[in-house]
């Protein structure tokens, strides 16, 4: 048989399409004659709703319709949105206070959804909006942690959950009796995740059935809350998700527009549309970060680790978006500890709620928070102790395998310290003193940092695949992940034209659609090509040996696939796959056009590696530039490695927005000033260079394939690797702390005051 794990040629199926402007998203789709939604939001950040009068716009040309909470209740609808709460240290659960599709009573943040107009045209209903009167009589606001006046009654102290895990007493008694103890505070800056396409949505009603069309990460959480809170069945709502610009984690839930307009086209009886623009975006979409943590370690006199303890504040937003709570709590912890082996281990997390928008996933989802925390505090250990940092990570890096972290997850593979050799030579760590003198004698200050990171791959461990043979002679291969630009088409069609010979033209790829693919787990996770992958694999060992039996009749017994074609010793007949199901259509095996097979993963893969970024500071102006990037990953066996090197390129970006330059900022009365590209700065590719890219793979047994993901892994290593090297430029100079993000004006600020005390270095 033909086995999975050779590397795949380059070039991408898809882009095929998207080149040539065949793309289509969910506006290109939208049906002729679609109706336009338009949401009033929120002015304020906390208020109350005095009076909502809409018989304004309910006269205003071409309105059909306008909607508030009121008329959703009236209509029996279910407003209120689910999330996912935390368990809490006492083993409650966390807070879960109403969130309403629609403001209902009270506004509490900028941005909103308070009504929604449906027009003839867009134009038409942006006026409509501007025609409703809102009253309003405006709450104290809070967008501090644990500060300011409730936010949600339910909810004292604005606290919506307390969460912990580890042994409280070993680590404060191991910590105590440390020989040396280092502690760092870090700031997670608040972030927009920023796709290319912004949210949208369409909806059509036939008088029995829903059809939603939505730009997101899978249609079945997307489904699971249309059907919940429009009241309907199952098999009366089809959800579709076509081509998507970009999720990062903030498409995977359901969001507060998506009922009024799937309940407007019902109404209505025509479609209706809704796009957002940027700036509607940044006003409403789910932000990302937004924490402090505090990290403690403490070490033996031969710098081997002996206590980790972490402790987390973190800001919600308003309310719980639908995995919020679960961030910064039980995600964070799945890599709490990261590459090292630490005998006793804490973690406490509290979260917040604030008059801000929610805070959801966003690319890594607890991952990169927890690895930028502790990768941190072991770069400062590595200052304080007088040691290399290559050599304390080694020191202390997992060696024994299967291990058992502090949160009971298992990292059944790897080699930590092969990673950190081979990342050493291939960014010839050791010719860094010569870089920095030379950075000097330009006036530049240079500093190399270094982040080792742990991956978790997450979300659904089972999925399904599906091959059909149609009439017509294409092959289509139904997933139930979802692509947001990752190169899905590409390599599931590539994994089965290396498996059974089926040429790559005939291959379609059927994805985003609930009427045709029953269940599936969507994408997000950097769980896609593992579990779906593991799901190809599996029909293809059921579906080869069928066809075997059916051909044994004409061929002779021990009929085996192999180099592409069906035969048997002793026959010299040789059949393709395309060939064989031609005869099976013949005979009229219908059974044989339809394969179907679903897998579980017993256990989720750890993707890990290390990146080492060198950056150069100009002290004159603050100004900083990434002059060398170097990373080596474990991913397991890589399918496709341009591909895999494409996501870790994407990754590294997004982690140098954060680190660099990304920033949301609020004023203390909850108003938003970075509220477009003008204010809120985005990364550019002249920004980035081309990270040096290479691999240690060390095969997973977890799955079938041996791959461990690789969609997130840039962002998780990034953010560690830019801040210590930050760190590591700026502390000769004085600066004894640096906080994301480092833009110029900072950076500049740090070194002023470090001139004002007198630092002879400037």
């Amino acid at each position: 048989m033909l086995q999975f794990g050779k590397a795949q040629a380059a070039g991408r199926i898809e882009d095929r399409r998207f080149l040539t402007g065949q793309g289509r998203y969910v506006d290109d789709l939208a049906p002729d004659g679609a109706l336009y939604a338009v949401f009033l939001r929120a002015p304020v950040a906390h208020g109350v709703i005095d009076a909502l009068d809409l018989d304004g716009a309910r006269e205003m040309p071409g309105v059909h319709l306008v909607l508030d909470a009121g008329a959703l209740l009236a209509q029996g609808l279910d407003i209120l949105m689910s999330s996912t709460p935390a368990t809490n240290a006492d083993g409650t659960m966390g807070a879960t206070p109403d969130r309403p599709t629609l403001a209902h009573g009270v506004m509490r943040h900028l941005g909103e959804p308070v009504a929604m107009v449906v027009a003839e045209t867009l134009e038409q209903a942006r006026d409509a909006v501007e025609a409703i009167g809102l009253d309003y009589s405006e709450l104290p606001v809070s967008v501090m942690m644990g500060e300011g006046a409730t936010i949600h009654p339910g909810a004292p102290g604005n606290l919506a959950f307390d969460y912990a895990l580890g042994d409280a007493d070993g680590t404060a008694q191991a910590l105590a009796q440390a020989a040396h103890r280092v502690t760092v505070e870090v700031i997670h800056n608040r972030v927009f995740p920023a796709p290319v396409e912004p949210r949208a949505a369409f909806a059509e009603w036939d008088g029995s059935k829903l059809h939603f069309c939505v730009c997101a990460q899978g249609v079945w959480d997307q489904k699971g809350e249309l059907v919940r809170m429009l009241g309907l069945p199952p098999e009366a709502v089809r959800v579709t998700n076509p081509d998507v610009g970009g999720g990062f984690g903030m498409k995977a839930m359901a969001h507060p527009e998506y009922v009024p307009i799937a309940q407007a086209a019902r109404m209505l009886g025509r479609p209706v549309r809704w796009a957002s623009d940027r700036g509607e975006a940044m006003l409403s979409d789910n932000g990302a970060r937004d924490l402090v943590a505090l990290a403690e370690l403490g070490f033996d006199a031969g710098h081997r680790i002996t206590a980790y303890r972490c402790s987390v504040r973190s800001n919600l937003g308003a309310y719980n978006s639908e995995f919020g709570q679960n961030i910064q709590s039980l995600l964070f912890s799945k890599v709490l500890t990261g590459i090292y082996d630490i005998p006793n281990a804490y973690l406490t997390t509290q979260g917040f709620y604030t008059n801000t928008t929610p805070i959801d996933a966003y690319r890594g989802a607890g991952r990169p928070e927890a690895i930028l925390t502790i990768e941190r505090a072991m770069d400062a250990a590595a200052r304080a102790l007088g040691v290399d940092p290559f050599d304390l990570r080694r020191a202390n890096a997992i060696t024994a395998f299967p291990y058992t972290m502090v949160n009971g997850e298992v990292v059944h593979d790897g080699d930590f310290p092969r990673i950190l050799n081979r990342l050493q030579a291939e960014a010839d760590s050791a010719g860094l003193a010569a870089r920095k003198a030379a950075s000097a004698a330009k006036g530049l200050l240079r500093g190399q940092g270094l982040a080792s990171y742990l991956e978790a791959i997450l979300g659904d461990p089972s999925e399904t695949a599906k091959v059909v043979f149609r009439d017509d002679g294409q092959v289509e291969l139904h997933v139930g992940t979802q692509s947001n630009g990752q190169g899905h088409e590409t390599v599931y069609t590539r994994m089965l034209t290396e498996r059974t010979g089926l040429p790559e033209e005939r291959i379609v790829i059927v994805q985003g659609d609930s009427d045709r693919i029953a269940k599936g787990g969507g994408t997000g996770g950097s769980r896609s090509v593992t579990v779906q992958g593991s799901a190809i694999q599996q029909t293809v060992v059921a579906m080869l040996p069928a066809f075997a039996v059916f051909l044994t009749p004409e061929m002779g017994e021990g009929v085996i696939f192999d180099n592409g074609t069906f035969g048997a010793p002793g026959s010299n007949l040789r059949l393709t796959l395309i060939e064989a199901v031609e005869r099976a259509r013949a005979a009229g095996r219908d059974d044989l056009m339809t394969h179907v097979q679903t897998i579980r993963l017993k256990a989720r893969s750890f993707p890990n590696g290390g990146h080492l970024c060198e950056v150069e500071i100009d002290p004159e102006t603050g100004h900083l530039t990434i002059d060398r990037y170097t990373v080596t990953d474990d991913f397991g066996v890589l399918i496709n490695p341009e591909l895999v090197e494409g996501q870790v390129q994407g990754g590294i970006a997004q982690g140098y927005g954060q680190a660099v330059c990304e920033n949301v900022v609020y004023d203390d009365q909850g108003q938003l000033l970075t509220g477009s590209f003008m204010d809120y700065a985005m990364p550019r590719a002249i920004d980035m260079g081309r990270p040096r890219f290479t691999t240690e793979p060390v095969p997973t047994a977890t799955n079938p394939l041996g791959m461990k993901g690789c969609g997130e892994a840039g962002t998780v290593g990034a953010l560690g690797a830019i801040s210590n090297a930050v760190a590591d430029a700026l502390a000769p100079a004085g600066v004894a702390r640096v906080d994301m993000p480092f833009t110029p004006s900072r950076i500049w600020g740090w070194l002023q005051d470090a001139r004002g005390r007198g630092n002879a270095a400037l």
